[in-house]
């Protein structure tokens, strides 16, 4: 899986909003939000592919979180991504 060009993390009032770029990414309907351990990962990850297993390894390098549990949010962090149609 990879991010999708056209899809820009930025810091607007302190929150981690996914901006996007280009007709085709465009959908006023909804606006993306992070919260700190998923914008970690997208700095992390931008450019690259990835998987659950490489971003479970991330969260637990970077937070004191056990495998299991790591491995269950990169999962759920990837489908809710999918779904918002910023990964391919």
């Amino acid at each position: 899986m990879k991010i999708k060009q056209g899809f820009e993390l930025r810091d607007i009032c302190g929150e981690h909003v996914v901006v996007a770029h280009g007709r085709g990414n465009i959908d006023f309907s909804k606006i993306i939000s992070l919260n700190e351990s998923a914008a970690y990962l997208w700095h992390k990850v931008q450019g690259q592919d990835f998987d659950a297993p490489m971003l479970a390894r991330l969260l637990t390098e970077e937070y004191e979180v056990d495998d299991a549990t790591a491995l269950r949010d990169a999962e759920k962090m990837m489908q809710d991504w999918r779904e918002a149609g910023m990964v391919e």
